[in-house]
């Protein structure tokens, strides 16, 4: 027979329809994102550039376009009450030691929620028109559509019709349980009803974000189903914070890849000292190449049932991927009850440093020891992960260089470059669930 773990779980409420979402309706009623509502739509319109900016003084002014219209729009939603509490309220402070984690209390985030049966085992899961969905959320949530200019230039519109006439649009939308300031969603093809998986198109659209907001405290992360997604419909969050992440700073090691590989222009390291296990993808000679890298790994993580989240950087130059365990141990008994008591959830932002806390007494106790110790149990064993990147190399299609090979050559005659030796991944023991 068959295993299911599930974990009793109360979901972050995104959207202020999510809880009228198993409620019969006679008909919409009112403006919403599904088929009924949206195609005759006007909403504005964000269109970004085609060619990301290069740094300069006239990129750096256009790039601020997106930064002022989001947070005018957000605080636009904040001052008609759609928020479920006040997040510039929320008391935040870095917790001194050497990675300087980011500690928030945000005691409104766990209320008002409703107990719902999360299966953990399963990180690819169809889509379930019955279960609240994006479609659902009404369009006074939705800042703008965001879409390619096809040009050089970025241009914003008030109001504007559906112009992905080819397609379903591209939507921001306001998450109405924010962690920090101008906390969004971005949701791509809404309409197309994608479950909570990576493509290569949708994760250039997120990198694409995060270069057009041209700002290295503007990032964007996602979180897999079995890594803390809540909702099973295709989604990237976003906000501001004005502080370093703790990830950003900690150190890493380069991995050395086949002159081939390297052609690409995209680079990968491995965090080093740092509570959660990684790897780092940087550069690219285009977004795309970056995108496709990344997605290539992200498509093996979800396809081989191994929850995952991913933290975009840098306006998009360095993307972040943690293949994580935590909610399987949670379901399987082996976390810790003083951890559990905690409430916190270790998806994107936690891993990468930004601590969101539920109770006054973690929040006054926070230290890096804390910080760490709730990490570490998120992170798989060295073993492991040395396993699952194996595979992800092989299936993103990179060669690492074997430096051993390279200190026996001495450096005498050619080069020598070996792929990675994949090792079949064990099923009896770890964090993994395998279909």
């Amino acid at each position: 027979m068959e295993m299911k773990l599930t974990i009793r779980r109360v979901p972050t409420v995104v959207s202020n329809y999510q809880e009228d979402a198993d409620k019969p309706r006679a008909g919409c009623g009112r403006n919403c994102l599904g088929d009924c509502c949206l195609p005759a739509s006007k909403l504005p319109l964000y269109a970004f550039k085609l060619t990301p900016a290069k740094g300069s003084q006239e990129d750096a002014a256009s790039t601020k376009l997106l930064v002022d219209i989001l947070l005018s729009e957000w605080e636009d939603r904040m001052t008609r009450g759609l928020f479920r509490y006040d997040v510039t309220a929320c008391e935040t402070k870095v917790i001194p030691g050497n990675l300087g984690f980011v500690a928030q209390l945000n005691e409104g985030r766990h209320l008002k929620k409703r107990p719902t049966e999360f299966r953990v085992d399963r990180v690819l899961q169809p889509f379930d028109p019955a279960k609240f969905n994006f479609t659902k959320v009404g369009q006074e949530e939705v800042l703008f559509q965001f879409e390619n200019s096809g040009g050089d230039d970025s241009y914003f519109l008030n109001n504007a019709p559906i112009i992905a006439v080819d397609r379903a649009p591209n939507v921001i939308a306001i998450n109405v349980s924010p962690i920090e300031y101008g906390h969004v969603l971005l949701i791509p093809r809404v309409l197309d009803r994608l479950p909570q998986r990576i493509d290569p198109e949708s994760f250039l659209l997120a990198l694409q974000m995060a270069a057009e907001g041209g700002s290295p405290y503007f990032r964007l992360g996602y979180n897999s189903l079995g890594a803390f997604a809540t909702i099973n419909h295709l989604h990237f969050q976003a906000y501001y914070l004005s502080v370093p992440f703790p990830v950003e700073k900690a150190a890493t090691h380069k991995i050395p890849l086949s002159e081939d590989t390297k052609k690409n222009g995209v680079t990968v390291s491995k965090l080093i000292n740092y509570p959660v296990r990684g790897l780092v993808f940087e550069g690219g000679n285009t977004l795309d190449d970056l995108a496709t890298v990344v997605s290539n790994a992200c498509i093996w993580l979800q396809d081989n049932n191994v929850p995952y989240n991913v933290l975009i950087s840098d306006c998009g130059k360095r993307v972040f991927l943690f293949p994580q365990c935590y909610a399987e141990k949670q379901a399987l008994g082996e976390v810790s009850q003083e951890l559990l008591d905690t409430q916190v959830n270790p998806a994107v932002w936690e891993i990468s440093g930004h601590m969101v806390l539920k109770r006054r007494m973690d929040y006054e106790e926070a230290s890096e020891t804390s910080a760490w110790k709730l990490l570490a149990e998120v992170s798989l064993s060295e073993e492991r992960f040395e396993e699952v990147k194996a595979y992800i190399f092989s299936a993103a299609g990179l060669v690492q260089y074997d430096e051993e090979e390279e200190e026996a050559s001495d450096g005498e005659g050619p080069t020598a470059y070996v792929p990675v030796k994949v090792t079949p991944l064990p099923v009896a023991e770890g964090c993994l669930v395998l279909p």
